[in-house]
């Protein structure tokens, strides 16, 4: 499963590092491993956890390969796996849906549009009643 495989990855501290380093941007193996106090070929072995988990991306420019981010499948396993634990998260996802369609159809005017609008407020407010107390 990919969501064993990601946090799997951020089980260890120096791979949560590394990805701190690549939000700045891409860095080659031996850029990182001049960060960290161990060597390149440690930094690699880290690094192909992070790309098997499709937390980095690779590619190769000329002798280097440079290393980046891929932040929307870090964020997007992450908050799918909070929404399915969070016993809200149901709810919440129906709201962000509904809020979605709400905003695409508030383009211009129309009657149809219209009709998707008020449609789409309801089904927020539907939402918002149907979420459980919190006890």
């Amino acid at each position: 499963m990919q969501l064993d495989r990601v946090f799997e990855a951020l089980a260890s501290g120096p791979r949560r590092q590394i990805l701190a380093y690549l939000s700045g941007g891409e860095l080659s193996t031996s850029a990182l491993a001049e960060r960290f106090n161990m060597s390149a070929p440690a930094i690699s072995r880290h690094l192909s956890v992070l790309e098997l988990a499709g937390l980095v991306s690779s590619e190769r420019q000329g002798q280097f390969v440079l290393y980046r981010l891929n932040s929307d499948n870090l964020v997007n396993s992450l908050t799918g796996y909070a929404l399915e634990v969070c016993p809200v998260g149901r709810p919440l996802k129906q709201e962000a849906k509904a809020r979605a369609s709400a905003a695409k159809a508030a383009a211009p005017s129309t009657p149809a549009r219209t009709a998707k609008v008020t449609k789409a407020v309801k089904t927020v407010a539907a939402a918002k009643r149907a979420k459980p107390a919190k006890g």
